[in-house]
């Protein structure tokens, strides 16, 4: 026996068919007079199912468009240029949310949010001390190591993060050869470095 339940099917609204010549119940909605938009939510109309398949049938979502406007509505890269709410700039601004107002209990979002931004301000502390190339202190950010650094230490800490990361050492996984190459870049460019006795 089939289902009678239909999918869309809003059953607890009061709404009679907006067919003109229809007083069945208006279960099932469609599009409406007023998209949504820059001036808010759009409006639904209200249908039985009969009269929301012959409106579905006859609808054209590109009415009104011009040639140019269909053209980027077909895009594959449509709807990616548009903002999210809590991205954008006035996140928090008249009632939208941004990140940090939804809880974390975990605090997955902001302790990564807290570990770049003190990586970012101990990189650029150590570049503008004029000791340290921004390139020598992203290095050294790399390594774990701080402004304080000399060779022996700076060779300890190779020889540690190259074990860690190596895929011998992890049973073949691959999964650190990243991190395990940029450890090797930021040896060989603080080993040449001058500034480290």
């Amino acid at each position: 026996m089939p289902s009678a339940k239909f999918h869309g099917r809003h059953e607890d609204a009061d709404r009679v068919c907006e067919h003109p010549t229809c007083r069945e119940a208006g279960e099932f909605r469609a599009p409406g007079y007023q998209p949504n938009g820059f001036d808010g939510p759009g409006t639904w109309r209200w249908f039985c199912l009969e009269h929301v398949r012959e409106f579905n049938a006859g609808y054209d979502w590109f009415e009104g468009m011009s040639a140019d406007e269909i053209l980027s509505a077909q895009s594959p890269a449509s709807g990616w240029r548009t903002e999210s709410a809590a991205f954008s700039p006035k996140a928090a601004v008249d009632g939208v949310p941004r990140w940090a107002d939804y809880t974390d209990p975990l605090e997955a979002i902001s302790a990564r949010a807290g570990g770049i931004r003190s990586r970012a301000e101990r990189e650029a502390k150590m570049a503008m001390s004029g000791r340290f190339s921004k390139d020598e202190a992203a290095a050294l950010e790399t390594m774990g190591l701080g402004s304080d650094t000399d060779r022996q230490r700076l060779r300890r800490r190779y020889s540690e993060l190259v074990r860690r990361y190596h895929p011998d050492r992890n049973g073949g996984d691959r999964q650190y050869e990243t991190r395990l190459n940029r450890v090797v870049e930021a040896y060989q460019l603080l080993r040449k470095s001058t500034i480290i006795a």
